[in-house]
This record gives C-alpha cells, sequence and structure tokens, in this order.
C-alpha cells in the first residue's frame, strides 16, 4: 500500500512574498468594506474574513438593498461580488496592482449599488502606502495563493476540532487582515486589566475593547519580511509572568522573548506523520498552561462536543 500523501502544502515565505504582499493588502481592502457597511460586534469580530470551499469571504454584508458577500476565490484566481437582488460581478486577481485592485472593486461595489467609501491607509503595516497610490508592480503566483489558502483550509480543520473542546464564549474562526492571519480566541469570563501597548494604525480604543477580557488565543501567521518563518502561535492576555515557563509541547515548541508568546514553526507540523495531532497538542498544552495559570474555571468551560 502506497504511503498516505502529506497534503499540508509547502509554504515558504521568501517565494511567495510578492504575493503575501498582494493579498495583504488586498484583503485590507475588503475587509475595510466589511467593516464600513456591518454593525459592531465585540472584539472587532465582524471585520474579519473566512475561509471558505474557494478562497475567502466576508460572509454576508447588509447594504442599503439586501445583503452582499465579497469572496477571493482562489480556483478560478478571481475576486466575485454578489447580491441578494441577484446581480454579480467579478474580476481576475492576476496582473492587479493594490491601486488597480482597490479602483476596480470601488467601481464594481457603485455599479452594483452598494455606497461605500473606506478609510484608504493600510493597518497594522509599517509606513503604509494609501491603497490608490500603491502602484508597486509584483507578480500574483497563482500557486503561492492557492497554497497559501490551502494551508489554511487545513488549519481550519484542526481549529474546529479544538474548538469542540471548549463550552465558554468563543470567537469564530476567522482570518484577521490587518495581522494576516487565521486566530481562534477563547475567553474565560473575567475582564482584563487595560491594554497599554500601541499596534501600528490602530487606534488604541479599538485595541482595548479587543483585549477588554481575559483572552487565549492561537493562531497562524505566514510570516513578514521581520520574521520570515510561517508559525503557530499561542498567548495569552493578560500575558502570566510564569507563561513563558510552562511545560508545553510537542518538543518543537518554543517561547519568543521578543513576541512574548510561544510558537510552532509551520514547517514542523507539514513534516510531521501525524501534523493534524501535532498541531492539537500545541493548542491544548499551550491552553492547558494558559487557563491553569489564569485560574479559568475549567469546570464549566471545558466540555468535548467531537464524539457527538
Amino acid at each position: 500500500m502506497a504511503p498516505k500523501k502529506n497534503s499540508w502544502p509547502v509554504l515558504q515565505f521568501e517565494e511567495s512574498k510578492d504575493t503575501i504582499y498582494l493579498l495583504h493588502h488586498w484583503t485590507q481592502i475588503v475587509g475595510k468594506v466589511r467593516l464600513k457597511k456591518s454593525p459592531w460586534q465585540n472584539h472587532s469580530w465582524h471585520v474579519s474574513l473566512y475561509v471558505d470551499s474557494q478562497g475567502l469571504t466576508t460572509g454576508l454584508i447588509p447594504y442599503e438593498n439586501g445583503v452582499f458577500d465579497i469572496k477571493f476565490d482562489f480556483i478560478h484566481h478571481e475576486l466575485r461580488i454578489k447580491t441578494s437582488n441577484g446581480t454579480q460581478d467579478r474580476f481576475g486577481l492576476g496582473g492587479q496592482t493594490v491601486s488597480s485592485f482597490y479602483e476596480q472593486l470601488m467601481e464594481k461595489l457603485r455599479f452594483l449599488g452598494i455606497n461605500v467609501k473606506i478609510h484608504s491607509i493600510p493597518n497594522e503595516i509599517p509606513e503604509p502606502i494609501p491603497f490608490s497610490k500603491n502602484k508597486k508592480r509584483l507578480i500574483y503566483q497563482a500557486n503561492a495563493a492557492q497554497n497559501l489558502w490551502k494551508t489554511l483550509v487545513q488549519i481550519q480543520n484542526v481549529f474546529g476540532v479544538f474548538r469542540t473542546k471548549f463550552t465558554g464564549k468563543s470567537s469564530p474562526i476567522h482570518f484577521f487582515w490587518g495581522s494576516f492571519d487565521l486566530a481562534y480566541t477563547r475567553f474565560s469570563g473575567g475582564k482584563a486589566p487595560e491594554f497599554t501597548g500601541q499596534v501600528p494604525n490602530i487606534p488604541l480604543a479599538v485595541m482595548k475593547e479587543a483585549y477588554s477580557h481575559e483572552v487565549f488565543s492561537v493562531g497562524f501567521w505566514p510570516g513578514s519580511e521581520a520574521f520570515k518563518t510561517p508559525i503557530f502561535y499561542a498567548y495569552c492576555y493578560p500575558n502570566y509572568p510564569d507563561f513563558q515557563h510552562a511545560k508545553v509541547s510537542p518538543e518543537q515548541a518554543y517561547w519568543s522573548k521578543d513576541l512574548g508568546e510561544f510558537m510552532l514553526n509551520y514547517d514542523d507540523v507539514r513534516k510531521s506523520s501525524a501534523p493534524n495531532e501535532m498541531l492539537l497538542e500545541f493548542l491544548q498544552s499551550t491552553y492547558d498552561a494558559a487557563a491553569q495559570l489564569g485560574n479559568w474555571d475549567r469546570e464549566n468551560l471545558d466540555c468535548d462536543f467531537s464524539h457527538m
């Protein structure tokens, strides 16, 4: 019998960085449309995107004539907009700059009767260039975009299993376009100390509300120019002093002093003989450490619906 094929894609930042740069900016533009048209949800859950069977989607967004959604289709490599009135439009991702993507999306929305004006400065990006002025000629690599999406699909499935083990308040599994990561968060139910940190181009009031309550968060980040390794991360807020000394697994997991969180390299998971199990081990062991240090009410918060 032939060995089972590993369905976790190879993902290397250096080979994909131009595509990641474009997608980071394009998802911000689409995400800001959702932000502008949607009612506020706690912890900014109304701004994120979601992994689906073809790429990333906004889900339903309300507007004057009903609802609409916007989807990145990484199978056919196009952006699609559909409304509840039966109207739709699309355009290809290949050959687009940040500015041309921005102009096309705004034009298509106007054509469909969707009136929206977004803040045109990227968030959480050092030295941001306004979308309309960013004419950098970078190559959109279809394979790189598809590999990133297929990676997110695999992670979504594992995070989904982990999510079944908690009955308290928790977030959707969602993609944040500011930080460009797929994330999932659990809440203890208790309030947290007021957030006082700084995030580039994010109002402090937004961050204070996002971290108003005690949390444990996990996620996946495909890398950046400053940190070029695709990684899984786990952190808690408040960041308990002894969290960094906790015994977590698998053995490849490590503490990042600079970022104040546990990390596990994506390649260690991908190359594992049991990637799903290795990732679940990382998620569970870091949660156990955070919940113990934070004295979470685990008798009433923990559960397991995976067998149902």
